[in-house]
């Protein structure tokens, strides 16, 4: 008797347990008969649709788990003076619903259905760097499957902020950060994760992009992280866009006709000292310089210091260097060949030493004598001495216009003037020479030192 009350417990048990189930099963479970005779039944997905206020969990205390991934498919601009940079790329996102599943067998083998993505829960994710306003297109579509799980895809157009280094342009490297959070759900209520590996959406996105555009995405990489605020913790995730601009298009229209220009102002140091042509030729250079700047300023970001403008910045100074020392040559050649001051005597000792140092010069010069053994007639671009410092008369000139007692003083005189001019002018070459090499120097050691900031 008591036998057969316990076997009757049990059932009526099992029974119950059975009807729960049954019910439980019917609630989450949805009835697709039909659905490869007349198409997807709306009135089968009602329920669902009911719900998407409310986040898809049979137990509010769980958390619901989504991956998520991005692929960057364009870098369409990076702004220099706004830190800005603008891209495009596709936001997908997979999570579980529990109240979405079928099974295929009876609905006709359909295991993927597409819905419009209003009528479900979509997780809140946003970009924390995005600065401007959402342009989603409305009416997009989701992907359910017949496991519960939901695909969503999204593109955007994202200008988010981006804190650029521009000081190596047109050969620099930047690093921007695009950070995927939730602003409504903590990490108690939604986790956030990846959906593929960070290898595979940089290699996907690198293929997407290519060739096109100014920069070029050479690597994506990701890191977790929780932020606390106030007693809310966030789950989030940091991808860390590497990229780097192209600089052919500025090496060809900045770097090498500013080179060419400073290359002809190098070359110009060898017409002669003297020459009239010389400082109008710096001069043309220099104005052509100014106004090269002044056309290429487009393409030189707006704010910053960047290394390029530096180097533009000592080119210009080498010419109106190079134009002063042409100015200064050019003033002592004129002096020399008119009012030659008196040589200091270290000031000859020097020239003698460096123009002769293995023969032995006395320390004053001779009467009658050229010293140097130069006559400024074979000197480029100085005037005959003769018609600076007049015409030496003969002696017998000086005796027939009775002057037979000075004759020969006069000579002396004219002598010393003319080599007096001489070294002058050979003073004036010697400067003119050594302030071209040290020229040469600074702007071989200038250049250098900016090629070696730009390669590192």
């Amino acid at each position: 008797m008591e036998r057969g009350w316990l076997h009757g417990e049990g059932f009526l048990l099992c029974l119950t347990l059975h009807l729960l189930l049954q019910g439980r099963g019917d609630t989450f479970s949805i009835n697709c008969s039909g659905f490869d005779q007349h198409g997807v039944d709306p009135a089968a997905f009602q329920a669902v649709f009911d719900r998407k206020a409310f986040r898809p969990v049979t137990n509010f205390s769980s958390p619901t788990h989504v991956n998520v991934s991005f692929t960057l498919s364009a870098i369409l601009e990076v702004d220099a003076q706004l830190q800005l940079m603008t891209s495009f790329l596709w936001l997908n996102a997979i999570w579980y619903n529990p109240f979405i599943g079928w099974n295929p067998e009876e609905c006709g083998g359909i295991r993927k259905l597409s819905m419009a993505a209003e009528n479900l829960w979509l997780p809140d994710i946003f970009i924390e760097e995005f600065m401007d306003t959402d342009q989603t297109p409305r009416g997009l579509m989701a992907y359910a499957n017949s496991d519960g799980h939901v695909r969503y895809s999204k593109p955007m157009r994202v200008s988010s902020i981006c804190n650029l280094d521009i000081f190596y342009f047109p050969f620099d490297e930047q690093n921007c950060t695009l950070t995927l959070s939730s602003f409504v759900y903590t990490a108690e209520n939604m986790v956030l994760g990846m959906e593929q590996d960070v290898q595979e959406i940089s290699k996907t996105s690198q293929n997407i992009i290519g060739n096109k555009g100014e920069w070029v995405l050479q690597g994506i990489h990701q890191r977790m992280k929780k932020t606390t605020v106030g007693t809310n913790v966030f789950n989030k995730i940091i991808f860390y866009v590497a990229i780097r601009r192209r600089p052919s298009l500025y090496i060809i229209n900045l770097l090498v006709p500013s080179s060419f220009l400073i290359a002809i102002d190098a070359l110009s140091f060898y017409l002669p000292a003297g020459s009239e042509n010389r400082a109008p030729f710096k001069m043309t250079l220099l104005l052509g310089y100014n106004v090269f700047l002044l056309l290429m300023n487009d393409l030189l970001p707006a704010s910053g210091t960047p290394l390029i403008s530096v180097y533009f910045a000592l080119c210009l100074s080498l010419m109106v260097v190079s134009l002063m020392e042409t100015i200064f040559i050019t003033y002592l050649l004129h002096l020399a060949t008119t009012q030659p001051p008196p040589m200091p005597r270290w000031l000859h000792s020097l020239l003698l030493r460096c123009t002769s140092p293995g023969k032995c010069c006395p320390a004053a010069p001779q009467k009658g004598n050229t010293g140097l053994g130069l006559s400024p007639a074979h000197l480029p671009g100085v005037k005959e001495p003769v018609e600076l410092v007049g015409k030496v008369p003969s002696p017998r000139e000086a005796e027939l216009n009775g002057c037979p007692g000075s004759a020969r003083a006069q000579q002396e005189d004219e002598a010393q003037k003319q080599h007096l001019v001489s070294l002058w002018v050979r003073f004036s070459h010697m400067m003119d020479t050594l302030l071209f090499r040290l020229y040469l120097l600074f702007m071989a050691t200038s250049i250098t030192t900016v090629i070696v900031l730009w390669n590192t």
